[in-house]
């Protein structure tokens, strides 16, 4: 009896467990917590989620109102997050996403990185790069004009031509250090050297590295 008894139990115990495993998702849906710059475009790229999908599962978030700090639905993709997140905590280099570009000149538009810009003109100019050394800051230290730390979409002007604190998409730029295409700057220093149509692209990393960025034509879309 006290054998049959523990084989039953046994059998209880292992069906129990099979229905345990049955009822957890193969492929649960998990959170991304946004940062600036985020699009459903680029995490859908990131994630390996389609687009349309991601956006279903986040019906109530507008695709242009994505902030730092919201909270997005990955749909089914939890082992793919973990990898993803794991992947770039050990990786010490940014990761750099292409944008797709689309512009339509007569409504002055122009998409990218999944999000769609309002510009004013479109300005053809030479632009060169700098980094953090302070050898190429004159001495005030790895600083803007207003005194913020210099990052990733700072670029230095001609004031007369584009005033402090106007936004810009930048195109047609070619470094490693910088997103491929298309990225959104802020005008927010200025150049002994930068006159005229020129542009000064602040990018992290070496002096050595940032130098290899060299002349470069590149057109501004001015954003509204």
């Amino acid at each position: 009896m006290i054998k049959k008894r523990s084989i039953a139990k046994t059998a209880t115990a292992l069906l129990t467990a099979a229905m345990l495993i049955q009822a957890v998702p193969a492929h649960a849906d998990s959170v991304h917590v946004a940062k600036e710059g985020d699009t459903f475009y680029t995490l859908s790229k990131k994630y390996g989620v389609g687009l349309n999908t991601l956006i279903k599962a986040n019906n109530d978030i507008s695709p242009y109102n994505i902030y730092g700090g919201l909270k997005i639905t990955i749909p089914g993709k939890t082992n793919t997050v973990k990898a993803a997140a794991a992947s770039k905590s050990s990786s010490a280099a940014k990761t750099i996403t292409t944008a797709s570009l689309d512009v339509n000149a007569d409504d002055k538009v122009v998409q990218a990185w999944g999000k769609t810009f309002d510009y004013s003109k479109a300005v053809e100019v030479k632009a060169t790069a700098y980094s953090a050394d302070a050898s190429e800051n004159g001495g005030w230290g790895a600083v803007d004009y207003f005194g913020n730390p210099l990052e990733l979409g700072t670029i230095a002007v001609d004031p007369s031509v584009i005033p402090l604190g106007t936004k810009v998409l930048v195109t047609g730029h070619s470094h490693p250090g910088l997103p491929k295409q298309a990225f959104v700057a802020t005008a927010r220093d200025i150049g002994g050297a930068i006159k005229g149509k020129r542009i000064d692209i602040f990018i992290p990393g070496s002096q050595k590295s940032v130098s290899t960025f060299g002349f470069q034509d590149v057109e501004l879309y001015i954003l509204k």
